[in-house]
């Protein structure tokens, strides 16, 4: 049975929905089974990355009990995509996602889940639905705080918490360091995605990051990531790596102690 990952952040603007589209790229190109959940009800844009604008079936009709989950299920390049409705205004009760989602789960290796950026019960939906939680912040203390609201919430409701995906970083001086986000949050950082306008330019082409340059930066942070998840280490040949196997960062290191623990 497929493993369900929920990806959460309690503010707009850190990049969370990029980070599940890139997942998807990078578990495909890993070789599994995958599909991608618009979980954010109120105002989706899942298929907006992916050039699925305006699908005849989407979850909210699934929410409504009109189709089966299987028929508003969207193929795309190597991994599958269940997107919400941008234009419906029909209500619709979130936390029933995780009876709907648990009749597929043996059709797929994951499934990964976008939700909403407010405490609402559609982000209590995703958690809810998913066996993990990956919270995503930007090294600023405004969004590291609703990160931690977003915490709190996947730990009262018992859904375990892997790590934290660090966003949009610049390197410099004045933004928190891995270290201050770990120790403030009592959660360890299993990726440090630079900022990188490819990820703009991929959004423009409508397509996951890890798809329109596999070999940046941010996307080899994404598929080492995507890799420890699922229990293998993604090797590549290239000057980048080798420095980082000499001398690897925190990240790094979370990533090996989370494989260890989990799949050995």
């Amino acid at each position: 049975m497929g493993r369900t990952i929920g990806i959460v952040s309690l503010k707009g603007g850190v990049g969370k929905t990029t980070i599940v589209s890139a997942l998807g790229g990078a578990f495909a190109r890993l070789g599994k089974k995958v599909l991608l959940v618009d979980g954010n009800l109120s105002s989706p844009n899942l298929g907006l990355h992916l050039n699925i604008i305006d699908p005849e079936k989407t979850l909210h009709d699934i929410l409504n009990r009109n189709v089966k989950v299987r028929q508003a299920i969207q193929p795309y390049r190597g991994f599958d995509v269940l997107p919400a409705s941008v234009f419906s205004k029909v209500e619709v009760n979130p936390l029933k996602l995780k009876d709907h989602l648990k009749n597929i789960k043996r059709a797929y290796d994951l499934i990964v889940i976008d939700s909403s950026p407010s405490l609402n019960e559609e982000t209590l939906g995703v958690i809810l639905a998913s066996d993990e939680i990956l919270v995503v912040t930007t090294p600023d203390h405004p969004t590291m705080s609703t990160s931690l609201k977003a915490a709190k919430l996947a730990k009262q409701r018992g859904t375990p918490i892997s790590g934290i995906i660090v966003n949009k970083v610049h390197k410099k001086d004045f933004e928190l360091s891995v270290s201050d986000i770990e120790s403030t949050m009592d959660i360890p950082v299993l990726a440090v995605i630079p900022h990188d306008l490819d990820v703009l330019r991929a959004l423009s082409n409508m397509e996951p990051s890890t798809n329109y340059n596999p070999d940046s930066e941010g996307s080899e942070e994404i598929m080492k990531l995507a890799a420890s998840l699922i229990g293998e280490k993604y090797r590549k040949n290239s000057f980048r790596n080798l420095f980082n196997n000499l001398f690897p960062t925190r990240q790094d290191i979370n990533r090996e102690i989370f494989y260890k623990k989990v799949f050995r």
